[in-house]
């Protein structure tokens, strides 16, 4: 008993030097209005586990290892301070207080970071760590109860009345843990009944919290009426970033699905990087045992690059400062060398090298990009520069026409009956390149849909109501977060009777691809300069040398240019 009194005191200390108590009074106002009768009022206490363990070694061990026991310190210490300086005179129950700590960081140990990559296949206890992962699936916004009322049925029982009986959501139960009809009464063993006017949804609650504790949101809160409550969210390590560009690979990942609750909801997006602080938590939906993470903070995650530019590059840049086209012209000379020799496709290499530079995620979420759609008649060499292109890509993602380009619908696992909206291709290349291959392997729809989001940089998904346990239909709208690489297999028209040599760009043979789908390319390229018998004879050198002296310097007159000089040339 004095060892609780002592981190109660503990935690009364920490509340006061943090500012958390004095913003617990600020938070009671609002609730103390005549038009407020809840059965739960909800505080939200930031915790640095850091200054946290300053105070109290031992209650800074119980924030990071027990969770459940420091929020139960923390509530009875907030209901304390409430009925002693009469905050609120609507609670009159400790059950009433309903407290959620929020980390501000976790210790940077290894013991707090959990890797999906060496997934623990054994008990986890519930306790607070570190994720970094790639969202590839994500639900819609769901209501789920966050507190119901229950009173006894026995009339001689103390609890028939008052706020004895509260159920509140816990990380990582169900709706049944909070929500059923055998619950019994813990003073006479009465079955208890639900007060119905006094059940609480998470949307409700959050709302409110919004406007109370976020200030500076507040008009645009009341703006969008929005009700935020439960959303299903899937990670995948962010080393399976590297699997998506189709090298081969002997790697599997297996995603993790995160429970986005109130505040959270809609805070992360398909195709992103974040870093998330989340409970694990066994799900129990017999017969089944669903592992899952219940997110209590998260932060957007940018994949670092180069810093500084290499001393190659500026050299050279300085070198050729006299002219406006030399520095670009050498480097699409050189680049690519593993795939073809100096001075052979020099225009696709420099279009490649532009959408590289163009491609980039600015701190406003704005994106720029340059889709690019190459007519060649030698398809093979195409692809194989533009596969060697995509490694400089910050994500490139190689797509299959047999796979989903945007965005596909399954039903949820985990019992919600909601729609699960899985990340196609160009979501999961955000911020990077699609690369899509030869059009003429996609069906019609496909390149239908293609050209729309081309145009629109925006494409729609359709959820049907009746089949995901809704009353309506609904209709969602993702922005397309990438850049589009595409080849058209198609014979040069100096090749074919009646075509001039010196047609328009533009004008000429674009194989299968429709003419409105290569106006929505922001770049066509014609390598119709390319055909000839001396770049075949020189080309077929090339490979051949490789082959015979693999990993030689075959062109040693050229200027070095590394693979990191080109990757660090993507600096704005």
């Amino acid at each position: 008993m004095c060892e609780i009194l002592a981190l109660k005191e503990s935690v009364l200390i920490y509340l006061d030097r943090s500012g958390a108590l004095e913003k617990l009074i600020e938070d009671c106002k609002s609730f103390d209005g005549p038009q407020q009768n809840d059965a739960v009022y909800r505080f939200y206490v930031r915790v640095s586990p850091t200054d946290l363990t300053e105070v109290d070694s031992v209650l800074g061990d119980f924030v990071l290892h027990n969770p459940r026991k420091a929020t139960a310190l923390f509530q009875s210490v907030c209901f304390l301070a409430i009925k002693t300086l009469s905050l609120v005179r609507k609670i009159h129950t400790e059950n009433q207080v309903n407290v959620i700590l929020k980390w501000t960081h976790l210790p940077p140990f290894p013991e707090y970071c959990l890797h999906l990559d060496t997934f623990p296949r054994g008990h986890v206890t519930m306790r607070p760590v570190l994720i970094e992962g790639l969202v590839v699936a994500m639900t819609r916004v769901t209501k789920y109860t966050g507190a119901a009322r229950f009173l006894c049925t026995d009339d001689d029982c103390p609890a028939f009345t008052g706020f004895h009986h509260i159920r509140v959501h816990a990380p990582g139960a169900t709706e049944s843990a909070t929500m059923r009809n055998d619950f019994i009464c813990s003073m006479c063993s009465s079955p208890l009944k639900e007060d119905v006017k006094f059940r609480v949804l998470g949307g409700e609650i959050s709302v409110k919290v919004i406007r109370m504790r976020f200030k500076k949101w507040k008009f645009l809160c009341e703006k969008m009426s929005v009700v935020v409550d439960k959303q299903l969210v899937e990670l995948i390590h962010t080393k399976a970033i590297d699997a998506l560009s189709a090298k081969q690979s002997s790697v599997r990942f297996q995603s993790v699905t995160f429970f986005l609750r109130d505040e959270l909801c809609n805070s992360m997006r398909l195709g992103h990087l974040y870093s998330v602080v989340g409970i694990p938590a066994h799900v129990h939906q017999w017969p089944n045992i669903t592992w899952s993470i219940e997110a209590n903070g998260v932060r957007k995650l940018e994949r670092e690059g180069p810093q500084n530019i290499s001393n190659t590059l500026q050299e050279l840049l300085q070198t050729t400062s006299s002219s406006p086209w030399r520095f670009s012209a050498i480097l699409a000379h050189c680049f690519g060398l593993d795939v073809t020799p100096p001075g052979l496709y020099n225009t696709l290499k420099l279009v490649l090298l532009l959408s590289l530079v163009q491609t980039r995620a600015a701190a406003e979420e704005t994106f720029h990009c340059l889709d690019l759609l190459i007519v060649t008649c030698d398809s093979l060499i195409v692809d194989r520069l533009m596969m060697y292109s995509l490694g400089f890509a910050p994500r490139g993602v190689r797509h299959r026409a047999t796979g989903e380009m945007f965005a596909s619908l399954c039903r949820d696992e985990h019992g919600t009956g909601n729609a699960n909206i899985h990340a196609g291709s160009a979501f999961l290349a955000s911020g990077g390149i699609c690369m899509l291959g030869d059009l003429c392997f996609y069906q019609k729809d496909k390149l239908d849909t293609l050209e729309s989001a081309l145009e629109s940089r925006h494409v729609s998904v359709f959820i049907p109501g009746r089949k995901y346990g809704e009353d309506s239909n609904d209709q969602l709208s993702f922005p397309v977060p990438c850049s589009f690489w595409a080849l058209s297999d198609s014979t040069p028209s100096f090749h074919r009777p009646g075509r001039s040599v010196q047609a328009a760009v533009g004008a000429g043979d674009i194989g299968s691809v429709s003419m409105h789908l290569a106006d929505a390319f922001g770049l066509v390229v014609q390598c119709q300069d390319e055909a000839g018998k001396d770049a075949l004879a020189t080309l077929t050198a090339h490979v051949l040398q490789q082959a015979v002296w693999p990993g030689e310097d075959l062109y040693p007159a050229s200027i070095k240019l590394s693979c990191q000089d080109y990757k660090e040339e993507r600096l704005p």
